[in-house]
């Protein structure tokens, strides 16, 4: 098939392909291997997602705020608990409020559950990295 209908479905796929590849976010570690995994994986669906090196590029807490919503849980619930900065700044106090939770984890992004990916108005965490599978349907 040739012609303008041949034009406008190609134009119509190339335009739904582009808002696909660019409605997906990944929250990456390059030294983890999850994250390693979850990027993988959206490559292999033929996703080339926003690439956030969060540990260099740390969230703005407004940033940070917005992921947790898309997530739908708390700070205290994407906090890494295992990192020597968690015992250090007595996160696991629970007067500590959601917004003191959120700058701690933009002040040290370590504490930031990894990798989460972002599609729109949805985020998951890819722990394990099958669960990204979710933001596909």
């Amino acid at each position: 098939m040739r012609g303008p209908e041949h034009n406008r479905i190609l134009a119509d796929l190339i335009t739904r392909v582009g808002i696909l590849v660019a409605q997906y976010k990944i929250y990456h570690s390059p030294r983890c291997s999850k994250s390693r995994q979850t990027l993988s994986l959206l490559e292999d669906a033929g996703i080339q997602p926003e690439i956030i090196l969060y540990l260099e590029h740390a969230p703005s807490p407004v940033e940070m705020g917005n992921v947790l919503g898309k997530l739908g849980i708390s700070a205290r619930d994407l906090l890494r608990t295992s990192e020597p900065e968690y015992k250090e700044l007595s996160l696991g106090n629970l007067g500590l409020s959601e917004d003191q939770l959120i700058a701690a984890m933009c002040d040290n992004p370590k504490l930031i559950e990894r990798p989460i990916v972002v599609r729109g108005k949805n985020a998951v965490i890819g722990r394990p990295p099958e669960n990204v599978l979710a933001l596909f349907e």
